[in-house]
């Protein structure tokens, strides 16, 4: 049986400055902290994972991290979001598509005005969706895309919308992703399907963090496009998978309770939120003995 871990984690909280920031996207559960933990867990594994598959990949840093370290030989990124998906496609699928997308954000004059209207715009193809997302992305309040997300207004020491617009920053971190596209598969799916379909191999390692929770809090609502999904559905194909997987939540009873009906172990680790409050998360798989 394995062990339950209740216990509090009282490391430091991770620097996530200095951790390379790799992903286009500010994400809201956005998992750069986690970082460190991944290259250990994926270290301590008796073999070097065939696959490495995040079926809800969002701002996609822990699947970027792998590629770009070679943590598994491939990486499969599987995103329901549409508008998140086109911002994949663009940059992993679409020859040319990236340096397209880079271009255009360096070339964009970013003012109140002009991301009104190029927020407004409709009937895009792919690569214009795309660089709407991130401009979305971007502009708006916390890097929050959900239906009435507001632009954000002071920003950092006051600069608006631009505070959190650097399109150098941008330009550069899409390229990086683009020399690396060749170890990286994208799939604008629906994640427990593509989880149930690799269930049965050895080789394939999951990293699960689904972009909801399954409190009564409900905060999943506010902050992405797909706020629901079937935790008990989750749980009990984390558990018919062969290969090896990680799974992170929100430290919740609810979770606790479906992590002990499958005899999971568990354990809770300091992170930072959007606002600097530090905050635990709970790591969830079937043996955490590694963390240390």
């Amino acid at each position: 049986m394995w062990q339950h871990s209740f216990f509090d984690d009282t490391e430091r909280v991770i620097n996530v400055a200095s951790v390379p920031q790799r992903s286009p996207f500010r994400y809201p559960g956005g998992k750069t902290w986690l970082v460190p933990r991944i290259r250990q867990w994926l270290g301590q594994l008796p073999y070097h994972p065939a696959e490495f598959i995040e079926p809800f990949a969002g701002g996609g840093i822990v699947s970027l991290t792998v590629a770009a370290e070679g943590l598994a030989q491939h990486v499969r990124m599987v995103e329901l979001d549409p508008l998140v998906a086109a911002v994949w496609e663009t940059i992993l699928h679409d020859d040319g598509g990236g340096e397209w997308l880079a271009q255009a954000i360096v070339s964009f004059d970013l003012t109140p005005e002009t991301v009104k209207a190029e927020l407004a715009k409709t009937d895009l193809s792919v690569r214009e969706l795309a660089f709407q997302t991130i401009l979305k992305n971007r502009v708006q309040r916390g890097g929050i895309m959900a239906p009435g997300a507001g632009l954000v207004k002071t920003g950092e020491a006051g600069k608006g919308l631009r505070s959190r617009w650097y399109p150098e920053t941008l330009r550069k971190r899409i390229l990086d992703i683009v020399q690396i596209r060749d170890k990286i598969t994208f799939m604008h799916s629906d994640g427990l399907t593509l989880m149930r379909q690799h269930a049965e191999r050895e080789d394939i390692v999951f990293f699960i963090d689904p972009p909801y929770t399954a409190s009564t809090k409900q905060a999943g609502s506010r902050l992405y496009t797909h706020p629901h999904i079937d935790h008990k559905q989750l749980f009990n194909i984390a558990d018919a998978v062969s290969g090896d997987f990680l799974m992170t939540y929100d430290d919740a009873e609810e979770v606790r309770t479906l992590a002990c009906a499958h005899n999971f172990d568990m354990q809770t680790v300091a992170m930072k939120n959007t606002h600097h409050s530090t905050m635990k998360e709970l790591l969830i798989g079937r043996d955490l003995s590694w963390i240390r």
